[in-house]
């Protein structure tokens, strides 16, 4: 049901965009207060003195956030928050410079934040608006951190360096031969600047044989430790490498797990090309608890992509990608996929992620059948599922 549900919203997204993408200009010119800076900043003020004269009412001049006796307003906002606290790396480092932008030349209407953010971008050139965000980052002191410019989209099975705080509920459907509904539940969680931990738990659904009865239950569950152990923001590229266990909980007689406990090594590359370009690399090799049962796999995935957004990059984002995937079991022949899939924002935040796509196999076609996929992403760090939408 959550795959036709997300593919139907997905279409209803494309066909729709048009006349969404008008209401929401019309929604933030009306809610988006405007400001009165072009007059009162010195035409060549740049990060630091904006700062100070235009944004350290509310913010504070160290960055921590005023309390409710300077600001003249309550606290907390209406949305639950108070003030950002930019000294805390965990919020200052994890969205892109692009976010940043948008909601200093828009106002907090542009990402359902507080109307108390005012819209800069009638007072500010876009150079200076990109001055002050990069001095507000500045308040941030551990450069261990990796920027939100490299958290790159996420594709379907080639992972990302970047650590994340994100729930990922998948769905597959496969029609050909023996049918199938696989799900799997992804919850990531991020351990301090640079390290992260999995846990993915896959719920399925399939028949023997095509026409055979169908089964129904757990699979077997991944537990996965990584950490990035390179990040550099002026090169645009992030590697990260860890280990996984995946334990036989699935009942193997049914076809749900494989009955014994799989080790596997891997790393990751992420590489943003041009502006909004990117490409992923993610390698490892699978070794089974038990080799009379399964065999030794290495694999190589990759996910080329560019990102798109609408109103100038102020709106929706768009971000079209392709994998190729390569699997070389030992003793077997290499099994090739490809992936080409869509992955669209749902929430004006952008922490709520909807991903459609296809695997097609290239070869070992007589097994392998095509598989639908849809993904819906919730980056719950920055704020509840249903939060951050108007």
């Amino acid at each position: 049901m959550l795959s036709i549900w997300a593919a139907a919203l997905f279409f209803v997204a494309v066909s729709g965009v048009a006349s969404l993408h008008a209401a929401q200009d019309a929604a933030t010119a009306a809610a988006t207060p405007p400001t009165s800076l072009a007059n009162a900043l010195p035409a060549d003020a740049a990060g630091e003195e904006i700062f100070r004269l235009a944004c350290s009412t509310c913010h504070a001049p160290d960055g921590g956030g005023a309390p409710q006796s300077i600001v003249g307003f309550a606290l907390p906002l209406p949305n639950g928050h108070s003030f950002p606290d930019f000294t805390d790396c965990a919020t200052n480092t994890v969205e892109p410079l692009a976010d940043w932008v948008a909601v200093t030349t828009r106002g907090g209407p542009i990402r359902a934040l507080d109307r108390h953010m005012p819209a800069f971008g009638d007072a500010l050139s876009a150079e200076q608006i990109e001055q002050v965000v990069k001095y507000i980052w500045s308040f941030c002191e551990d450069s261990s951190w990796p920027r939100g410019e490299l958290n790159l989209p996420r594709a379907f099975f080639t992972e990302k360096a970047f650590p994340e705080n994100e729930t990922v509920l998948t769905t597959g459907i496969t029609g050909a031969g023996a049918r199938a509904v696989t799900n799997q539940l992804v919850y990531e969680h991020r351990i301090g600047s640079r390290g992260q931990y999995e846990v993915a738990i896959p719920f399925n659904a399939q028949q023997s044989d095509a026409g055979g009865r169908w089964s129904r239950g757990l699979g077997d569950v991944e537990l996965a430790l990584r950490r990035t152990f390179y990040a550099s923001t002026e090169r645009g590229s992030i590697f990260a490498a860890g280990g996984a266990v995946t334990l036989p909980t699935g009942k193997e007689n049914e076809g749900m797990g494989n009955g014994f406990t799989v080790f596997e090594p891997f790393a990751m590359w992420g590489q943003i090309l041009g502006t909004n370009g990117f490409l992923q690399v993610h390698t490892g090799y699978e070794i089974p608890s038990d080799h009379n049962l399964g065999r030794n796999e290495g694999f190589v995935r990759t996910a080329l992509g560019y990102t798109l957004g609408q109103d100038h990059g102020f709106g929706r984002v768009w971000s079209p990608m392709a994998e190729v995937l390569a699997a070389k079991p030992k003793g077997g022949p290499t099994e090739w996929d490809v992936v080409p899939q869509m992955q669209v924002s749902l929430s004006k935040l952008q922490h709520i992620l909807l991903s459609v796509g296809v695997r097609v196999p290239l070869n070992e076609r007589e097994e392998r059948k095509p598989q639908v996929l849809t993904y819906i992403l919730w980056d719950w760090f920055d704020g509840g599922f249903f939060q951050f939408w108007k």
